[in-house]
């Protein structure tokens, strides 16, 4: 089965991980295809590796969503070394027992569906490391 990453700077594979755009002058990083540094508006960029382990530094426990999305579930912020990555904290409750500020997490990947060409969407998300 073929497999795509929902999002441009997760790469698949036997240890998948996310990438980001990282400025040459600032080191800034960002997910998304930037023109020029949001912090210092220079135009240069090289890809580098996160992390696939961080802490959970924000979250919430979401409880209203778009149809079709299942509630509740946990959106996190995650710090993978210095970078902050976005993303759901997944296979474990949703509730202040089971997740919480400085919790110890590590990327994940999961299925978002199969179209009808048979190829697979992957997202992540960070499940606990513990």
């Amino acid at each position: 089965m073929d497999r795509v990453p929902l999002v441009d700077y997760l790469v698949l594979g036997d240890e998948p991980h996310l990438v980001a755009q990282e400025c040459t002058t600032c080191g800034a990083r960002y997910f998304d295809r930037r023109s020029a540094c949001a912090s210092c508006g220079l135009q240069e960029f090289h890809a580098v590796d996160i992390p696939t382990t961080g802490t959970l530094r924000s979250f919430t426990i979401v409880h209203s969503a778009a149809a079709g999305v299942q509630v509740p579930f946990v959106a996190g912020i995650v710090d993978c070394d210095g970078t902050s990555v976005k993303g759901n904290v997944v296979n474990t409750p949703p509730d202040p027992e089971h997740v919480n500020l400085g919790m110890p997490v590590r990327l994940t990947t999961m299925s978002i569906g199969v179209d009808a060409a048979g190829v697979e969407a992957v997202g992540y998300g960070f499940e606990p490391a513990n």
